[in-house]
């Protein structure tokens, strides 16, 4: 799709992100979002009038429109299979809001239909936008903490503790639109993971209400084996207020530190550096020099690589196979939880 000028149309404003999304493209001379459809009316057109956007009330005409290359889907999980089924047949490159869907089905429609319409695909998974990240990932590709024993990754917001977002009409709430809240979030987590370490054998949970009843669950934790016996600790929380350190990662020669990776920990930073790296022989740890930034920096930092992507200037922030992992992932954690047992990932 070689083009100087990316147009993109818009498939629901349900999932807040599309906010930051639409404002970063704004900033962009080689894109434009032209149009958009929302099976909620009233939502629909509040933002195609904030936004100085075309509306469509029919999802078909939007997708039939000649002056649009892509589109944002950011409609509820449930409904994210049905809209790539549609926009993969109309020709139209997709670019997806996580999670990819609530069931290992629906993500196998999802790529049956991008493969056999030939369009790009990508998920939104915001954590593989973000330098530090990217760091790590080229830590760990260069052995610089020598055999992994065991990964801490934290995942966390306070989103239930908020009245204002926990009400009865929240479609994340739901559990037809949305399962759950470990695979709304976890899912980021699941898809770091999968990035850094690749596809892991088994998983032990525990996945549960502990303080709130407005979600079908507002914590968790799922213990990941990978190949070599990594251990990968995923923890997963809708309520936590503060926190510091997103990520731990250990080796038999040396320790790597993230702080200020998730929404608890960025919002109130303390004085350490965000990224430390620690080997064997060193007398202190060595720091990174990136900037202290807030959780909603690595949202807007996904837009770029996407539109790069569609200009065949870079590769897909994350493939449709990747965002089927990261639901593997989880879907195995919710199973063993539920069963009380390790659930065992099936071989590929």
């Amino acid at each position: 799709m070689t083009q100087e000028h990316i147009r993109l149309g818009i498939i629901s404003f349900a999932h807040g992100h599309i906010h930051r999304y639409i404002d970063e493209i704004k900033k962009f001379p080689d894109a434009d979002i032209v149009v958009a459809w929302d099976d909620d009316l009233k939502r629909g057109i509040e933002n195609t009038f904030k936004y100085h956007l075309d509306w469509e009330s029919n999802l078909e005409n939007l997708l039939a429109r000649t002056d649009i290359d892509a589109v944002f889907i950011t409609s509820p999980t449930n409904k994210h299979a049905e809209h790539c089924i549609m926009a993969a047949k109309a020709k139209k490159h997709i670019l997806l809001q996580k999670p990819m869907a609530l069931s290992l089905a629906a993500c196998d429609s999802i790529i049956k239909a991008v493969n056999e319409n030939q369009v790009k695909f990508s998920m939104c998974h915001q954590m593989r936008a973000d330098p530090i990240n990217q760091k790590i990932k080229a830590l760990l590709d260069e052995k610089a903490v020598g055999n992994l024993t065991i990964v801490r990754r934290r995942h966390a917001i306070n989103v239930l503790l908020n009245p204002n977002w926990a009400t009865p009409d929240n479609w994340h709430l739901d559990p037809v639109q949305n399962m759950g809240m470990f695979m709304d979030d976890a899912s980021h987590a699941t898809d770091w993971f999968n990035w850094m370490f690749g596809r892991p054998t088994s998983v032990i949970a525990e996945i549960d209400n502990i303080v709130t009843d407005v979600a079908p669950d507002d914590n968790g934790v799922a213990i990941y084996r990978f190949e070599g016996g990594i251990m990968g600790i995923l923890l997963n929380s809708s309520t936590q207020l503060a926190a510091q350190s997103t990520t731990e990662i250990y080796g038999d020669n040396g320790t790597i530190i993230q702080d200020y990776g998730d929404a608890p920990s960025s919002h109130l930073p303390v004085k350490e550096a965000p990224l430390r790296l620690y080997q064997k022989g060193m007398s202190e740890w060595k720091a990174f020099d990136f900037p202290v930034a807030p959780h909603h920096t690595r949202i807007s930092a996904v837009p770029r690589p996407l539109i790069d992507y569609l200009k065949d200037r870079g590769a897909p922030l994350a493939t449709a196979e990747d965002g089927r992992v990261a639901i593997e992932m989880v879907l195995g954690a919710y199973e063993s939880a539920k069963s009380g047992i390790r659930f065992h990932f099936p071989r590929q």
